[in-house]
């Protein structure tokens, strides 16, 4: 590789690490828009970093909503943009997480969805993995396909890096979780086999909670999506807690430039409400229950219609919504899913 053809890949790769993210939006905000009670400096810089983080492009284009009065939708993106994959244009989706947030209930519904989840992708026209949403064209096409999926309106988005995941629990001097059983996983280098943990209750550092966060080797994708939401669940616990007010500065500077929303910072004052009320945070998760399918040698998760009809009704209720979609459209149908497109694309195979 010549001199120039080198330095135009570190300029790339430098450029493309700052977009790997994983789902940690929720304790995030509640750090920076938590420093609004411990003085301007922190305001000031939680405003700074959200301000730089802002991205006005992507939304739905079902509805327009106030989400200082109104119930919302966010989505979580998580996206592997790993060195082995050489940062070559949008990456898929590594972790899909949809949290509904009611204003009157002071609640949270949390949906992880399966990244290989079968589905139907607009930006494409036909069905193939979830996960290929983002790689065909970013934030706005993974909307809406978990509009098209979920038959709700997808209001906001974050994504956020790895390399945040990591120095957010790392600034927290860790997190307390359960570790399942015994798993050796590779490291957010790639090296293979660089985390090793043995099974219980323990606290671990960033490294750690990413290689449980992303492991699914053992069990599910159903097993994995719990997890994520274990773990983000105990992030919110450390957060929250007296002690993580002196690391507020540090968890801002870890995420930096490592977020992108189409939420504006005075947007996000809203969701202090769900963190700071009497009765305190109550976080309820929904499921998609599934089972294992191939089409031409190709593994996929075939989504259950009932379950999925019964998460879109959880949704709508928690939002207080009606159907968005034709009902014809609001199915993943089992029928419909053994049938492919003639030519499958390199990206449904991870």
């Amino acid at each position: 590789m010549s001199s120039t053809r080198r330095t135009i890949y570190k300029i790339k790769k430098k450029k493309k690490k700052r977009r790997r993210i994983l789902l940690v939006l929720i304790p995030f905000l509640i750090l920076a828009l938590g420093a609004t009670t411990y003085g301007a400096y922190l305001y000031t810089k939680a405003q700074s970093v959200f301000n730089n983080s802002y991205d006005p492009l992507a939304g739905s284009d079902k509805r327009d909503v106030d989400p200082m009065a109104d119930n919302i939708s966010l989505l979580f993106i998580g996206v592997d943009d790993s060195e082995k994959r050489q940062f070559q244009g949008n990456s898929r989706s590594d972790a899909l997480m949809l949290a509904t947030f009611n204003k009157k209930e002071n609640s949270i519904k949390l949906l992880s969805i399966p990244r290989d989840s079968y589905v139907y992708i607009p930006e494409r026209g036909s069905k193939t993995k979830i996960n290929a949403a983002h790689a065909l064209g970013g934030p706005q096409a993974t909307m809406d396909t978990v509009e098209e999926l979920l038959d709700i309106p997808v209001d906001y988005y974050v994504r956020m890096n790895f390399n945040a995941f990591i120095d957010v629990v790392n600034a927290l001097n860790g997190i307390e979780v359960n570790v399942p059983y015994e798993l050796r996983e590779q490291d957010s280098k790639d090296r293979a086999g660089a985390i090793h943990l043995q099974p219980g209750v323990q606290t671990v550092n960033g490294e750690q909670a990413l290689a449980l966060a992303r492991t699914r080797k053992q069990d599910t994708d159903i097993m994995r999506g719990e997890r994520q939401q274990e773990i983000l669940k105990a992030i919110m616990k450390k957060a929250t807690s007296v002690g993580a007010v002196t690391k507020y500065t540090d968890v801002m500077q870890a995420v930096g430039d490592n977020m992108t929303t189409n939420l504006k910072f005075g947007q996000m004052k809203s969701f202090i409400s769900y963190v700071t009320n009497d009765s305190g945070l109550n976080i309820e998760s929904v499921k998609l229950e599934g089972s294992d399918l191939r089409l031409s040698g190709v593994y996929y998760y075939q989504i259950n219609e009932m379950s999925l009809i019964e998460a879109q009704s959880a949704l709508k209720q928690h939002l207080n919504i009606t159907s968005q979609n034709s009902p014809s459209s609001t199915t993943q149908d089992t029928q419909s899913a053994t049938t492919q497109p003639a030519q499958e694309t390199a990206e449904a195979q991870n």
